[in-house]
């Protein structure tokens, strides 16, 4: 039966781009033109799998990616795999599982979603680049050679960044009103910001090389094309209304108190690890987490266009 490309998270953040890229890489490589596609998604009747299921090659199955076994992906003929994990305290038991079935049913190749580069270390604070980075070692070992992959380690994705000001903007446009604009960045360090779309645009182009050996066990760092600070999203506000923002606060994590009370509280989690999250963007902070980081492969292969001002223009128009 014809090879498949698993895309685990197919109507998610990046799974959707790199659902939507692959088929038109896949026509013009001389490997793998003909594979299937098959996306895997929870619900098969949301609208973004539904728009899905319309590709040319793509096959939308409704399945929970974390009971995957091997008996399926060998069913399935999946040759090669895509998977952007949750962030959850269980991350490293559930992916990891995925890739030792992978790796057992004779999967050739997987991209994998990371986290801040800044912050895939065994020593980072927040709880879940060290998962990312435990993944990578798994991955990395011996027993793993007979599985190539490469692990994508975006930064911040910059919706999330540029929604408090999207939000302003659209209130005052509406009411006259602001209301007090908190913002995860610093006021003057430089961050690259990504656009998760272009993230899944890189991992499609990895997905449909002839020849994966070259990205075996690369670990590429993704930035947008250019820097922005919480400043400059301040300016870019004031630009939008034509007066000063009132009430700004820089290096606001307060979204973790909800974090952990709607989404965490009723399962017992430890809140102490779940607010380690807190420390997640310090490396933002210090500066360490610019354009100037982006792995020359990634430019090579598919550069990301889309600047903080083209996101906040996409969010306004929502």
């Amino acid at each position: 039966m014809t090879p498949s490309i698993l895309i685990v998270g197919a109507t998610g953040n990046t799974g959707r781009a790199v659902t939507q890229t692959l088929p038109k890489l896949l026509q013009s490589s001389s490997t793998l033109h003909g594979n299937r596609i098959i996306a895997l998604t929870r619900s098969s009747s949301s609208p973004v799998a539904q728009q899905l299921a319309r590709l040319p090659g793509v096959q939308v199955i409704e399945k929970n990616w974390v009971e995957i076994t091997a008996d399926w992906l060998r069913e399935h003929h999946v040759a090669r795999a895509f998977i952007a994990s949750h962030n959850a305290p269980n991350q490293f038991a559930e992916e990891s599982t995925f890739h030792l079935n992978a790796l057992h049913a004779g999967v050739k190749y997987v991209v994998r979603i990371s986290t801040t580069a800044a912050n895939v270390r065994p020593d980072c604070p927040a709880y879940y680049p060290r998962q990312h980075w435990a993944i990578e070692v798994l991955l990395g070992s011996p027993e793993f050679n007979d599985l190539q992959w490469t692990s994508l380690q975006p930064n911040i994705f910059s919706p999330l960044i540029m929604s408090p000001a999207a939000e302003l903007i659209k209130k005052y446009r509406k009411t006259g009103e602001q209301d007090s604009l908190r913002l995860m960045l610093s006021e003057d360090a430089p961050v690259g910001i990504i656009d998760p779309d272009e993230v899944g645009v890189i991992a499609a182009f990895l997905l449909s090389q002839d020849d994966t050996s070259v990205h075996n066990k690369a670990k590429y760092i993704l930035n947008g094309p250019e820097d922005i600070t919480g400043k400059q999203i301040v300016n870019m506000i004031e630009k939008n209304i034509g007066v000063p923002v009132k009430d700004v606060t820089y290096k606001d994590i307060s979204f973790i108190d909800t974090l952990y009370e709607y989404q965490y509280a009723a399962t017992k989690e430890s809140k102490n690890v779940i607010y380690s999250i807190r420390r997640a963007l310090e490396t933002a902070w210090d500066g360490k987490c610019s354009a100037s980081t982006t792995s020359k492969e990634v430019l090579d292969l598919a550069a990301p266009k889309r600047t903080p001002a083209d996101v906040l223009e996409s969010l306004l128009e929502e």
